[in-house]
């Protein structure tokens, strides 16, 4: 087993890469004093849902250097991938839905089992469910409390159904933290600038020069 504590993506992969064989890597975290044990199945169609981002440990370590609440909180994670950032929070005591395409959905969901504590779920165990962008969304609810999405700014195509996600997610008002690696040949910035900010206040709250990571805060903006 790999350990990593305070240390970028151990097995960093391209965007579209996937593997001739399936084979696994599990890895420990310690975040906010929680220890997570996250398994990452690589060769099975998984692509970019397969690793760990670097993005989502850099949000887990925002969250915790800003004192973000999220005991009691209902929050829903999108484009979960591996459930680091999800699993984290209902470990601090959150309500948590964790969202990505159906084929991500058995690893997520085992990721979840693995990390259940000894004691039980603080509030309850996660809930894993399928979500595509700007088709499925209508089907969950708009009371969240928080919703969280690392490194999933990184196709354009997919930029107008995110943006129609989040929408009707945080419409009752929801804050949504988004942590992404800002690849230029993806065109994320506009994302942000364009797409997001023509229906939310986006505001930046971090920046990682070195791993070249952004943290925004979007809230919707009430209509008049």
């Amino acid at each position: 087993m790999i350990f990593a504590e305070d240390e970028d993506d151990p097995f960093p992969v391209d965007d579209g890469c996937l593997f001739s064989e399936t084979f696994s890597q599990e890895t420990a975290y310690r975040l906010m004093g929680e220890e997570l044990r996250i398994t990452q199945l690589f060769g099975a169609n998984l692509g970019v849902a397969a690793p760990v981002w670097e993005a989502a440990l850099h949000l887990c370590r925002f969250l915790e250097d800003q004192s973000v609440e999220l005991r009691g909180r209902r929050i829903i994670e999108l484009g979960a991938g591996t459930g680091v950032l999800g699993i984290l929070a209902a470990r601090r005591g959150a309500e948590v839905t964790l969202t990505d395409l159906p084929l991500a959905l058995p690893q997520l969901q085992a990721n979840v089992s693995a990390n259940a504590p000894p004691d039980g779920w603080p509030s309850a165990p996660p809930a894993v469910l399928p979500l595509r962008w700007g088709q499925d969304h209508l089907g969950f609810p708009a009371d969240w409390d928080v919703v969280l999405c690392a490194d999933i700014v990184y196709l354009p195509e997919t930029y107008p159904l995110l943006a129609e996600t989040l929408a009707h997610l945080c419409q009752n008002g929801a804050v949504a933290y988004l942590s992404s690696k800002m690849r230029r040949e993806h065109q994320t910035q506009s994302f942000y600038e364009e797409h997001l900010a023509s229906g939310f206040d986006v505001e930046l709250v971090h920046r990682d020069d070195k791993q070249n990571n952004n943290i925004y805060r979007a809230s919707k903006r009430t209509e008049q």
